[in-house]
């Protein structure tokens, strides 16, 4: 498999060259234009990172799981992947490590571990990626699409306890 990739920009080069294109003037043109996309949503980035530490190490997110905990449990949503619901869609790799906590804690096998697992994989980091898109073409108003975005989130998260219980019968 190492091959692949080598195997790949030699096809790329040798069909360049035989249709007569510039194949090196296109690649430092588009890797220009990279590095100008890449200056325009790095503040964007930064601001993001920035609120997730802060929302982490202020202990604001272990409040808001505590005060929504008991809504949960009540509506039979596991109380165990309440924090990994909410920072999904602020955070991939924050919920990534979520979920592989709660596979230490719960198993992987478990209610709250399968539905966790459909979770993570029904779900986007809403913020993250209205943060790069929207910030990448200047787009200031994004009401519209932030509000969808959450009701697709609480969709996901809503689908995945269904979907557990349906395809494992599990409670």
């Amino acid at each position: 498999m190492e091959f692949v990739m080598p195997a790949f920009a030699c096809i790329v080069v040798v069909f360049g060259l035989i249709k007569r294109v510039p194949v090196f003037d296109i690649f430092l043109k588009g890797a220009k234009e990279g590095v100008q996309i890449l200056y325009t949503i790095a503040p964007t980035i930064i601001g993001l990172v920035f609120a997730i530490d802060l929302l982490r190490s202020s202990g604001s997110i272990d409040a808001i799981c505590n005060f929504i905990e008991p809504a949960a449990d009540y509506l039979g949503f596991p109380k165990e992947i309440v924090p990994m619901a909410l920072l999904r869609p602020i955070s991939g790799g924050g919920s990534t490590a979520l979920l592989t906590s709660l596979y230490s804690d719960c198993g992987p096998d478990s209610f709250a571990g399968r539905v966790a697992s459909v979770l993570a994989g029904s779900s986007e980091t809403t913020f993250y990626a209205i943060a790069m898109y929207f910030g990448c073409i200047k787009v200031k108003k994004i009401r519209h699409t932030l509000f969808a975005a959450i009701i697709a989130d609480i969709t996901a998260a809503i689908m995945s306890i269904l979907t557990v219980r349906i395809f494992f019968g599990m409670n």
